[in-house]
């Protein structure tokens, strides 16, 4: 098409792998973006529309963009020209219906995965205490479910996560399987709903809110030392004092996470 039209091609772009949902996690597209600011071309050509986005949001950036610096879109199997009125409002009413099949296959994504969990299909690694049965969902490990039992019931003794880690390390539970416990495996354990049969989870990647599915797997703690185990936590959190002094505390700062 190139060489029908006479264009001079000054560079390809490809982002191999990589899904045009967005725009800004495309470094090629960045880079086609940049070269195109800096006046080195004034035609964007691409095989169909969803090859260069599929949100409609960055449509209208892009449109804007390649107006201001006097560029066009042409997509050879769709016929999209943007040089003209009539081809910008048929690349956005093309852009909507493409955010629309991506929108209906992420409905149908998370449906089958919310189905799934309440079948007992626990995405992820399996918890200690757990084992994969062959149809894939959590059934009790008997050879292991002590364990975690222990690791609550020393808990509501008022031992720390650390406290709790130097005693299986001590005891060598788990070894060779496990080579060394830490507090943050501890933390993990006693703060997993799954031993009481929930799973819990994100809404999504950037959203700190969760849902929780409840009684999808075999418990392994009762719902009552639960709630013991969210009640202790508060009194360590309260009972936790500082009895040192460092002369740099509140004085050096992380330049990473501040």
């Amino acid at each position: 098409m190139c060489k029908y039209k006479e264009f001079e091609i000054f560079k390809v772009y490809k982002d191999a792998g990589i899904s045009a949902k967005d725009m800004k996690n495309r470094p090629a597209f960045q880079e086609m973006l940049g070269d195109m600011k800096a006046g080195k071309l004034n035609y964007i050509v691409a095989y169909k529309l969803d090859r260069v986005t599929r949100s409609v949001r960055d449509l209208e950036v892009l449109i804007s963009t390649l107006e201001q610096y006097h560029c066009y879109l042409i997509c050879d199997r769709d016929d999209v020209n943007t040089s003209t009125a009539n081809g910008r409002f048929f690349v956005r009413m093309l852009t909507v219906l493409s955010q629309l099949e991506i929108e209906i296959v992420s409905e149908r994504t998370k449906f089958g995965m919310e189905g799934a969990i309440k079948a007992g299909h626990i995405p992820g690694q399996c918890p200690l205490g757990y084992y994969r049965d062959t149809d894939k969902t959590l059934k009790i490990d008997n050879s292991t479910k002590d364990i975690v039992i222990r690791i609550f019931e020393m808990y509501l003794e008022g031992k720390s996560y650390q406290t709790i880690a130097n005693i299986l390390n001590k005891e060598r539970i788990l070894y060779p399987e496990k080579k060394h416990w830490v507090d943050s495996t501890i933390d993990r354990i006693i703060n997993n709903k799954i031993y009481i049969g929930d799973y819990e989870r994100y809404k999504s990647d950037n959203d700190k809110e969760t849902e929780v599915f409840v009684d999808v797997v075999p418990p392994i703690i009762t719902r009552a030392m639960w709630e013991e185990v969210q009640k202790q936590k508060e009194k360590n959190q309260r009972s936790y004092c500082r009895n040192r002094v460092y002369i740099f505390f509140q004085k050096l700062v992380c330049p990473n996470c501040r």
